[in-house]
């Protein structure tokens, strides 16, 4: 029996990136020797084991043989005759197929170390094709290594594996778990230029595919294209380090300015409406976690009303806070104005402006939590008043709160 720790963790280490995660190979095993040894099972396509101890995972050396399109079309083989060799060959990127063994010796078959002293993606093997998932992988590990570009060969190889229809069988779940990971990198724009520059966006993504080249008014977007509009807001989410549900919305949040009339541009009347639908129909396809579908709906619907909000008497600043509920979810109404943050700043040359709308939505609501809604019901009550007149009552000391702050 022969450890390797495998993938991941290799690069990285050459990489002087941090280490998180540890994988393992197993080489000359079978299973009954890993479970006499105390390991657990997990696989369930392949044999894949957990260390009694540290929890760290270690796979049986395996092969793989293409049976079906798609994710899931494949038959595995396990056995102690697989070499580390054969096991490398099957993975990915050769950045990816590289091996150290428990002295440090690297075991670089497929030319690992070189590209990424080149910063360069390149697939192992023309197995590469057989799996569709790899195109976004690859697109993910784009978002994370923003200066590596992609070999001549591998971006043909992508190319074709899209115009054959691989990436049409790709199940929702998995897209999701890649576009998610991919949004929370450093750079997320990245992931979404790798998957359009192979035609890969148009398939998964044809919402946010079809911004790129629709103009918008030059005051507001120097940037002018929606698409690269779009991209920038994503990397204004990574450099405040926004989680999730925020980087979703901002993917979504203009997803209606791909179907304005062409006769309207470069305005864009009424997109705000469009984009909520968009970005629903994106949700339900990807099977995206309610949190961010929701967040993602509200952004769309209501970022330019936020942008607006300095402008808003206290009265249409109530209504805003409460048609984004935000008194009862004030955690999702702060997400909301972070998006839109983003969204503003996400634009050429205004990248570091002032957005005051933030802190003023803010104080409005920290203002309307603070209200005694006992006393003003109590005092409503002494008045004999009932029903729908005490939520007047609140009504309208809310926005009285409101009207005393400026």
């Amino acid at each position: 029996m022969q450890l390797y720790q495998v993938g991941g963790v290799v690069r990285d280490r050459l990489l002087g990136r941090p280490i998180s995660d540890v994988d393992w190979v197993v080489v000359g095993a079978r299973p009954d020797e890993m479970l006499a040894q105390g390991y657990l099972p997990v696989g369930k396509d392949f044999p894949v084991f957990l260390h009694p101890e540290t929890h760290e995972e270690y796979a049986l050396a395996r092969t793989e043989r293409k049976t079906g399109p798609g994710y899931h079309g494949f038959d595995f083989h396990a056995a102690p005759e697989v070499t580390l060799e054969q096991d490398l060959a099957r993975r990915d990127l050769t950045i990816n197929a590289m091996a150290q063994a428990s002295d440090g010796q690297l075991i670089d078959p497929y030319g690992g170390q070189r590209d990424l002293d080149a910063r360069m993606f390149r697939h192992v093997s023309e197995a590469f094709a057989e799996d569709p998932v790899r195109i976004l992988r690859l697109a993910r590990f784009g978002a994370r290594f923003p200066d590596f570009a992609v070999a001549p060969e591998t971006q043909a190889l992508m190319q074709q594996m899209v115009a054959a229809g691989e990436v049409d069988a790709l199940v929702a779940e998995r897209v999701w778990q890649e576009l998610a990971r991919g949004l929370m990198e450093a750079r997320p724009s990245r992931m979404f230029e790798l998957l359009r520059s192979c035609g890969a966006l148009a398939r998964l993504l044809p919402e946010l595919d079809a911004l790129f080249g629709v103009p918008q008014p030059a005051e507001h977007h120097p940037e002018i294209d929606c698409g690269l509009h779009a991209l920038m807001v994503l990397d204004q989410c990574a450099r405040v380090d926004a989680p999730l549900t925020v980087r979703y919305a901002c993917l979504c949040h203009d997803l209606g300015k791909g179907l304005t009339p062409e006769d309207l541009l470069p305005r864009h009347i009424a997109h705000e409406g469009r984009s909520a639908r968009l970005a629903r129909q994106v949700s339900e396809r990807w099977r995206v976690p309610r949190d961010c579908a929701e967040l993602a709906e509200l952004v769309a619907r209501e970022h330019t009303h936020v942008h607006q909000s300095e402008g808003f008497s206290p009265s249409a600043r109530l209504r805003l806070i409460e048609r984004c509920d935000g008194l009862r979810r004030p955690e999702r109404f702060e997400q909301m104005l972070q998006a839109c943050e983003c969204d503003a700043r996400g634009r050429l040359g205004l990248e570091e402006r002032d957005y005051p709308q933030r802190a003023l939505l803010q104080r409005d609501l920290g203002t309307l939590q603070g209200l005694d809604l006992a006393a003003v019901s109590a005092d409503a009550l002494a008045r004999n008043l009932k029903g729908v007149d005490i939520g007047r009552a609140i009504q309208a000391a809310r926005l009285a709160a409101l009207e005393a702050l400026a």
